[in-house]
């Protein structure tokens, strides 16, 4: 496939929008929010507009990744300036077919450039360690309430970036949704049935649960 990662523009919006919908949609739960999360991060002011990447097919737009600051707060007293990934979208049928390998590798590069230390999110191991994350675990880096969590990842953008940034991953409180103005945000979109308790939703509550407390 003739893929094509460009910057997302203001007119991609609503597509974009879409296409996270129908990625995210009875995924990790019945339904979603990653659609209204997309649409308010792009104001926030740690949003990062040069890491909005968007995944085009023949004009049609099949992904999107997009990045957010976010900090560590390290043991020692010190802030670590990172980046928090996600969401990141491919519409459903094209999936597994290295898109979203393509865009993650282009953010890290981009990243780099724009002189970031790391990246970290929360997802799934299975898929994120074959894209040369890492437990964050390895290198002391906990949830924000000191849990070492399965599902927390650090991509690390050079040697040692974060040697010294043991503690505690703080990411922005624009994750967590408002459940009310999501649905309210839905109604924009055509109507899609919600289904409960299908097998990602399953490896997700699997996965969420997956913490231990920091000794």
């Amino acid at each position: 496939m003739d893929i094509k990662l460009r910057i997302e523009q203001p007119s991609d919006y609503n597509e974009t929008e879409n296409v996270t919908r129908e990625a995210f949609w009875n995924h990790f739960s019945p339904g979603c929010d990653e659609h209204y999360l997309l649409h308010i991060m792009r104001n926030h002011p740690k949003f990062v507009p040069e890491l909005d990447i968007v995944a085009e097919l023949n004009g049609k737009i099949v992904g999107n990744v997009v990045c957010l600051k976010s900090f560590i707060m390290a043991d020692d007293g010190n802030q670590y300036e990172v980046l928090s990934l996600g969401p990141i979208s491919v519409l459903p049928e094209y999936q597994q077919k290295g898109i979203g390998r393509k865009m993650i590798a282009l953010t890290q590069e981009r990243a780099f450039d724009m002189g970031f230390r790391a990246i970290l999110l929360c997802g799934d191991p299975d898929y994120y360690l074959r894209q040369g994350f890492i437990p964050a675990e390895t290198l002391g880096i906990r949830t924000e309430d000191n849990m070492y969590a399965t599902a927390l990842h650090v991509y690390e953008l050079y040697d040692n970036a974060l040697a010294n940034a043991k503690g505690r991953y703080i990411e922005d409180e624009i994750y967590q949704v408002d459940k009310s103005a999501a649905n309210e945000f839905d109604k924009r979109f055509p109507p899609k049935e919600i289904i409960v308790g299908t097998p990602s939703q399953k490896r997700f509550d699997q996965i969420v649960v997956m913490r231990r407390k920091a000794i």
